[in-house]
């Protein structure tokens, strides 16, 4: 095979070339897909695509009409792709004029987190304000895929507004678990199991028990809001902390959800943790 003939006639160093070529080559195609993901270019990216195996199509078939067709789009393809995707082009020729091209990624994670972060507090602090029930189960790991089905579907991304619209009382949502899943609120009003340990304090209603439950048949996190007095707690792990406050509360989230490290403080919450076997 000519390949394997040219692979066998290269030097190590012709070879090692090469390689370094095509990891390069996709490495600026991957930063090309993170600058346009959740962009319109998306769609249109697909459209070249189908545009693409069409042309394949109808050289494998024969039907020159078609062809020719598929070559007048391909051969004014390039233009159009730059009008089409003039604000993307720009946004790319910026951030490669400010050096910010490759990294992109890491920059935007961190502002994901940050948005996530904050959208969590505003709507905790505000339904705590207000004594407003709330169970929200932030999945990690584990899958929480059995307790989805069990509430209403949503798929939406994750604002403070939203989060408290949904506890609202007497909405039809409320009741019940919210499961956030790659960052988006994938469903509410999920039933979530109660935990079975006997020795749990009789001043946790069923949403801490709920709360617990979870964390000890898998490893989310999970966010809840007393009805009867506003505090706010955490569980995960098979342990709560309770009466955070909201800085406690957002570093609590931080280390527990995304692993990051805070600073270390001398907090006042009371941490509760479940005993075995007596």
């Amino acid at each position: 095979m000519p390949i394997l003939e040219s692979l066998t006639n290269s030097s190590p160093l012709e070879i090692l070339k090469n390689i370094v070529d095509v990891l390069l080559v996709w490495f600026v195609f991957y930063k090309l897909i993170t600058i346009i993901k959740g962009t319109k270019a998306v769609q249109l990216l697909k459209g070249i695509f189908v545009i693409l195996i069409v042309r394949v199509v109808t050289e494998y078939l024969g039907l020159n009409t078609l062809k020719w067709m598929m070559d007048q789009v391909l051969m004014f393809g390039f233009l159009a792709a730059i009008i089409i995707f003039q604000p993307e082009v720009r946004r790319a020729l910026e951030q490669l004029g400010r050096g910010r091209l490759f990294a992109r990624s890491a920059m935007q994670e961190e502002e994901e987190r940050d948005r996530l972060i904050e959208a969590f507090s505003k709507s905790v602090s505000y339904m705590a304000k207000r004594r407003i029930g709330a169970l929200i189960s932030i999945e990690k790991e584990t899958g929480l895929s059995e307790y989805i089905e069990t509430g209403i579907a949503m798929n939406s991304n994750i604002t403070s507004e939203l989060l408290i619209n949904i506890f609202i009382p007497n909405t039809p949502l409320h009741d019940g678990a919210v499961i956030v899943q790659r960052n988006q609120i994938a469903a509410a009003a999920c039933y979530l199991p109660l935990s079975e340990n006997p020795f749990i304090s009789k001043e946790l209603g069923t949403r801490h028990r709920a709360a617990l439950g979870i964390s000890e048949v898998t490893d989310a996190i999970t966010i809840v809001v007393s009805e009867e007095t506003g505090a706010i707690s955490i569980t995960s792990n098979g342990d709560i902390n309770r009466n955070l406050s909201i800085e406690d509360f957002q570093k609590q989230l931080r280390l527990s959800w995304f692993g990051a490290e805070v600073e270390d403080t001398n907090t006042s919450f009371w941490k509760w943790r479940r005993r075995k076997d007596g």
